[in-house]
């Protein structure tokens, strides 16, 4: 470099000399362990699907389909229906209170009250789902008299899966430029509506996203209905308490440790069925995540 009386100045070393070759070597180790990490996890991701879906498929037939559990064999379909069952009665219950509350922390409340919701929202997501289910089974079991039920689960599991959907909401409308809000506004809409034509429709694939991961956690979860659905061998009934009700991960979790072969592929069986399932609800947000965008 050379300065205003025409002499020539040396150049520090910082960032164009020593320093580059070392912060290049430190960017390269970090990203190597970032790959590493990930190809460790991709590599177990893909040994359980292969050996789930490799031993559970064996087991999938349309008897399987259309029967209900006798025992330690016959098939799943109490246990299909009643997975399903629960998974619509927890969305029911925590969808619109958890799009409710994350809309209501990212538009409306201040920081203060915003802050302390959001700290609320992720001790609810640190609590482990056994303390929940046995929160159910002391208050909605036994307290209230439901005994083994639908709603007693079904309850459960949206206390388990709504700090999910409220930081995702939350999330969501929180990435939308605030001028789309404004502006809507500025033209005369009141705040209600411009929520509903202007800043939901951008961020709605959050939203969706925040519920398939509620669903695909609620699907996943066996501690908590243990205590509050129980297990029955029938079909499930629209009877909401009093009525012990089957589903999937009860057969995973409870016949693999049987010492029978039937057993085990019952359970291998139900473990594929709850990763169909939830490829297939995935398959289904993705289109209709679609659908606005084609209007």
């Amino acid at each position: 470099m050379i300065n205003g009386t025409g002499s020539a100045i040396q150049a520090p070393l910082g960032d164009n000399g020593v320093r580059r070759p070392l912060r290049k070597a430190r960017a390269i180790g970090a990203w190597s362990i970032a790959f590493a990490a990930l190809a460790l996890v991709v590599v177990v991701v893909i040994d359980i699907l292969i050996s789930v879906v490799g031993k559970g498929a064996q087991g999938l037939s349309w008897k399987v389909l259309t029967t209900q559990t006798s025992g330690i064999s016959g098939g799943l379909e109490n246990a299909i229906l009643g997975t399903l069952m629960l998974i619509l009665v927890s969305t029911i219950i925590a969808g619109p209170i958890g799009i409710l509350g994350g809309v209501f922390m990212a538009l409306f409340a201040n920081s203060a009250v915003a802050n302390v919701l959001r700290y609320i929202t992720d001790i609810l997501s640190g609590v482990p789902s056994i303390v929940i289910g046995y929160f159910g089974y002391t208050v909605m079991v036994v307290q209230w008299g439901w005994g083994f039920s639908m709603l007693a689960a079904g309850i459960s599991l949206a206390v388990l899966t709504l700090p999910y959907i409220i930081r995702t909401t939350e999330s969501s409308l929180r990435q939308v430029p605030k001028s789309y809000m404004e502006g809507a506004l500025a033209l005369g809409m009141t705040s209600t509506t411009a929520l509903r034509t202007v800043l939901i429709r951008p961020a709605l694939p959050g939203i969706l996203t925040g519920l398939l991961l509620a669903v695909s956690i609620g699907m996943g979860e066996t501690a908590p209905l243990i205590y509050t659905a129980g297990w029955s061998n029938f079909n499930p009934t629209f009877q909401m308490v009093k009525n012990p009700i089957g589903y999937l991960t009860y057969v995973v979790w409870t016949y693999l440790n049987e010492p029978y072969a039937s057993a085990h592929q019952l359970a291998y069986t139900a473990a594929f069925l709850l990763i169909l399932i939830v490829l297939i609800l995935h398959i289904l947000v993705r289109l209709l995540q679609r659908k606005p965008a084609l209007q």
